[in-house]
């Protein structure tokens, strides 16, 4: 039973305004992302740094659409960094539209949640693939559906050529079927065009985007005028959904005879193909819309969020009161740098990572969505690389040491271009002893903070930290032993860690005295003497 209109925009805001637990379907939320152009962007966001920041989770997370036309808008927007402040400007504008105009809000959430089927994940196959193409015999079927028609009008004064059509119907109805495989790649996708023209129009009726898109009118209307032939695709659609039902075979025996779905079929897709700029145009329209209203659908559940200011000086970067949005009760935690960048030293488990990854995510929302979960957010724009998770491959035999080799490369290279980018790193070349690894270490931090650069690292070596002090302010994570507990606080602390509690964990995980007694004294040797041990 069909809810009231303001008990089903009620329901709609209360599902819009928590997060979704739906199955979320990667491979066709991406699609948009994966087949669209993005040689204008400023950065296209890598799978490792998406997968090192875990931007799927963050991307759950944020994901408040009504449509999964703005589904996939909003996993294009988090991927890639566009080239000028416009795209957040323009969500700002939309969000303050919506805020002021009355019974815009509901509108929206009423016509976006007719394009939640998972068939509308398929309307960016209209406009960024090839179509399906017309036979080069597409000749025949002209013929074949005009003889058709006329034995019909002959019939009339002729019954006795009634005879010719069984003939006639036997082969139409061979083409028909084999039209059928064609149809059905699309009765998803046409008829959600139809629904997004439909939505894209009863939105436009607000003039929510007249400033930012003012030719949408007519690229709506344009696809208007595929009409009624869209109505075969959801016909088909209908009856497809009908299985085990009395299917009208009448209306199935007429479509045979004059071969009518070929007909309207191919003639459809000579048209879309002709519009594609208009469908791509009314796609991104809903897209945005949507994206909008799931930016401030977010900010209203976040404990508190800024908008960044994003400035036009070099290495610096400014973050108060900074948390990871995936972590229940997140402890935030603030830093202010300026011609330099940060090297954090603290033991497992302390928060180093997981600093390193809020700064990254902040610095993707700040330039993406226009809202970073800290109290204050400011940075130049920054290319984002990381090198956090790796590992083993066994399966093509490559080594821990040799993919971070690879991995790190890529970073020296992208270093070197003219734009300022931020690194993201993570307990450089673990893979190797202890002596190359600090002297390797150094060398590629030294490389990588060069220009306007900024590096975010993690190390568990004391000896790195005081190697690159002068470039690198230094920052510290560390654990509390306490009553025979290890208690994390997970604060951000200025300056090398000065002492550890490596042996004195072991001590309280009741290792035998021998070995904790022994570690204890190499331990104040190797530090008296300022000996590095070879980790092999």
């Amino acid at each position: 039973m069909r809810l009231p209109k303001a008990e089903h925009v009620a329901q709609l805001q209360a599902t819009a305004s928590r997060l979704k637990q739906e199955f979320f379907d990667l491979d066709k939320i991406e699609r948009y992302f994966r087949l669209s152009d993005k040689e204008s962007v400023y950065q296209v966001i890598s799978d490792k740094t998406f997968q090192d920041l875990d931007m799927n989770e963050v991307f759950m997370f944020v994901d408040r659409t009504s449509s999964k036309v703005g589904q996939q808008f909003l996993y294009h927007t988090v991927r890639t960094i566009p080239d000028d402040r416009l795209q957040s400007e323009r969500f700002e504008k939309l969000i303050n539209r919506i805020e002021r105009t009355p019974g815009l809000k509901d509108t929206i959430l009423l016509e976006l949640s007719t394009l939640n089927s998972p068939n509308a994940y398929s309307v960016v196959s209209l406009f960024l693939r090839d179509q399906v193409q017309k036979p080069k015999w597409f000749w025949v079927i002209k013929a074949l559906s005009f003889t058709s028609l006329c034995v019909v009008l002959l019939s009339i004064g002729f019954p006795q050529a009634l005879l010719l059509l069984l003939p006639l119907l036997a082969v139409n109805f061979l083409i028909h079927y084999w039209n059928k495989n064609n149809l059905y790649q699309y009765v998803g996708s046409i008829p959600q065009l139809a629904r997004m023209n439909q939505a894209a129009k009863e939105i436009s009726n607000y003039e929510v985007n007249d400033e930012l898109s003012p030719g949408i009118r007519l690229s709506i209307d344009a696809i208007d005028r595929l009409g009624a032939q869209m109505s075969l695709f959801k016909l088909e659609a209908k009856l497809q959904s009908e299985i085990g039902l009395i299917v009208d075979y009448a209306l199935e025996l007429v479509k045979a005879l004059f071969l009518l779905e070929p007909l309207v079929f191919f003639n459809v897709l000579e048209k879309i193909n002709v519009k594609r700029t208009e469908i791509e145009a009314v796609y991104r329209y809903v897209g945005e819309i949507d994206v909008a209203m799931s930016i401030r659908f977010l900010r209203e559940q976040l404990p508190f969020f800024c908008l960044p200011t994003l400035t036009a000086d070099k290495k610096q970067l400014t973050a108060l009161d900074a948390y990871h949005p995936l972590i229940d009760q997140s402890v935030p935690n603030s830093i202010s740098l300026v011609d330099h960048s940060a090297l954090l030293t603290g033991s497992n488990m302390s928060g180093k990572t997981t600093f390193i990854r809020t700064i990254g995510i902040n610095a993707l929302m700040a330039q993406t969505l226009n809202t970073c979960f800290a109290k204050q957010w400011r940075m130049p724009r920054l290319k984002i690389h990381s090198a956090i998770r790796i590992s083993d491959d066994l399966l093509s035999a490559k080594s821990y040491y040799f993919d971070e080799v690879l991995t790190i490369k890529t970073l020296l290279d992208q270093s070197q271009t003219a734009e300022g980018h931020l690194f993201l790193l993570d307990e450089l070349f673990k893979g190797t002893n202890t002596v190359e690894r600090i002297a390797s270490g150094k060398a590629v931090l030294s490389y990588l903070n060069q220009k306007a650069n900024l590096v975010f690292v993690s190390t568990h070596d004391l000896e790195l930290a005081e190697l690159v002090k002068d470039s690198f302010q230094l920052f510290h994570f560390t654990e509390i032993v306490e009553e025979g507990t290890v208690l994390f606080d997970y604060t951000l602390k200025k300056g090398n860690l000065t002492h550890t509690n490596a042996i004195r964990i072991l001590e309280l995980n009741q290792y035998p005295t021998e070995v904790t007694d022994e570690a204890t004294q190499l331990a104040r040797h190797l530090y008296a003497n300022k000996l590095k041990p070879d980790a092999g």
